[in-house]
């Protein structure tokens, strides 16, 4: 996703949602989050799961320092106790390394993954240890530039969604999805908009 692709999803999102429109006054445009498709984006994902965001990228800057060059071979050559001391819990050192395997082997090719569509994608990744539907949606938004995942599960998502729409509560994904079904096929777009809206809204 461009940052014009963006701005300009976001206007069309706009005049047919008063709502976003008055957000994207409020906290601007956000910038672009892609990531190159393949083992790196992945494993950065589960780098990111259940901790900070600072805390991740952190642990992403140790990791890669840690394994060098950064690919799937050297990664799964690399002691258990150097990726511990760079800050990744056993299991992650385990999802990380099953990762790596599937790549190494040829299991998960990731131009073959990105040619797929979406719920083969889903499929695939979910299939892997480690990886679950709101890891798979944050690889195709970010990594395979995906426009319209909309990756329910997310709890900024659910927030921001409740802020924006007044809710009671953080919607579900069965109650989230009738309200974003008028955003097709830009739902990815507007969930990187709420992202932007959930740290900069009042």
């Amino acid at each position: 996703m461009t940052p014009d692709f963006i701005r300009e999803s976001l206007d069309a999102l706009g005049k047919a949602d008063p709502d976003i429109k008055k957000a994207v006054r409020l906290v601007g445009y956000p910038e672009p989050r892609n990531r190159e498709p393949g083992f790196g984006a992945l494993l950065n994902i589960i780098i990111g799961q259940q901790v900070s965001a600072q805390a991740a990228a952190a642990i992403r800057s140790r990791v890669i320092e840690a394994v060098d060059p950064f690919t799937p071979d050297v990664f799964l050559a690399t002691e258990d106790a150097v990726l511990r001391g760079a800050g990744l819990s056993r299991r992650k050192v385990e999802y990380g390394k099953g990762l790596a395997e599937e790549f190494v082997t040829g299991r998960l090719d990731a131009d073959a993954l990105g040619d797929a569509p979406d719920d083969e994608v889903v499929k695939t990744l979910t299939a892997l240890r480690g990886i679950g539907r709101w890891s798979a949606e944050i690889y195709m938004l970010f990594a395979l530039g995906r426009a319209d995942i909309w990756p329910a599960e997310d709890l900024a998502i659910q927030e921001a969604l409740r802020r924006l729409k007044d809710l009671d509560e953080r919607p579900s994904r069965a109650a989230s999805e009738p309200i974003v079904e008028p955003w097709r096929p830009l739902r990815g777009v507007a969930a990187l908009f709420l992202w932007h809206y959930y740290k900069g809204a009042p």
